[in-house]
């Protein structure tokens, strides 16, 4: 398939319904966010999240590649890290102009076999035309396990609660179940298989479970933030190496003390454990 990257450029909306389903499952104790109100950081993974038609998804759940990103055969696709620089707000319920392309396109070869680097830069711009949020995605796709995982049936856990619990100032923990990720993914408009499908997760691309989100486990940690460290962030570089799967437990915890003045923005830990996207 010939494919050449390019850049696509849309009019979006801030839609409030996905943030305040975010909202609801986070229950992180932070202020809820309405229209009218800054967006948080990270939180437009939710506000310009869009469904696409049924007709153009692929097998495992995400839109057939060979559209906006590339034709890569290799069936795992990861959310491997990023950066994202905030030098505006966004306001939600507002609309923002979305221009995302793909930068690079790389094949390497790593310790589990062969890889494919995907680099998608984002730009958002507010409607006064000042840009907003700058983004930078690393996706990565590799080869299935060589062989499907064998695993016993699930066994039935009651329901985590709220995922978010707070410890005290700088210590956190997340906790999953399926519902949290059903959630997430729908607040996202995210219909990878890997986060709802096991039978798919363990038997085809040879997970153990059900993967819990990069995204995530990134956002989660940026709200740890805004809960503990109020105020704008400026910059924000993350990078997940390797899976968390649902009911793993997860401690997020500030691990450097705090160098920057108190009036100055946060920036959120690097290095989330947690691939799937």
């Amino acid at each position: 398939m010939s494919w050449e990257p390019h850049t696509v450029v849309t009019e979006e909306y801030l839609d409030p319904g996905p943030v305040a389903a975010l909202t609801a499952l986070l229950g992180s104790g932070a202020p809820a966010v309405g229209p009218g109100d800054p967006l948080p950081p990270l939180w437009h993974w939710a506000a310009l999240a869009r469904w696409p038609a049924a007709d153009e998804i692929g097998p495992d759940g995400h839109p057939r590649r060979g559209g906006f990103l590339p034709p890569v055969e290799l069936p795992r696709r990861m959310f491997a890290g990023g950066e994202v620089s905030f030098e505006a707000p966004l306001v939600v319920g507002s609309a923002v102009r979305r221009e995302a392309t793909v930068s690079a396109v790389t094949l390497k070869r790593g310790r589990s076999g062969e890889l494919v680097v995907v680099v998608v830069e984002i730009t958002l711009t507010g409607p006064d035309g000042v840009v907003a949020v700058r983004e930078r995605q690393d996706l990565i796709y590799r080869a299935a396990a060589a062989a499907p995982v064998a695993v016993p049936a699930a066994a039935v856990s009651d329901p985590v609660g709220v995922p978010l619990l707070r410890h005290g100032p700088g210590d956190w923990e997340l906790r999953t179940d399926p519902t949290v990720l059903m959630r997430f993914s729908a607040a996202t408009a995210n219909a990878h298989r890997i986060h709802y499908d096991r039978p798919y997760a363990t038997g085809v691309e040879g997970y153990p479970a059900l993967v819990v989100h990069g995204p995530l486990t990134t956002l989660a940690l940026a709200e740890t933030l805004r809960v503990d460290h109020p105020g704008p962030p400026v910059l924000l570089r993350h990078r997940n190496l390797a899976p968390i799967f649902c009911g793993d437990p997860v401690r997020l915890r500030r691990t450097r003390p705090e160098t920057l003045p108190e009036t100055s923005p946060g920036i959120a830990p690097a290095a989330p454990r947690g691939t799937g996207t």
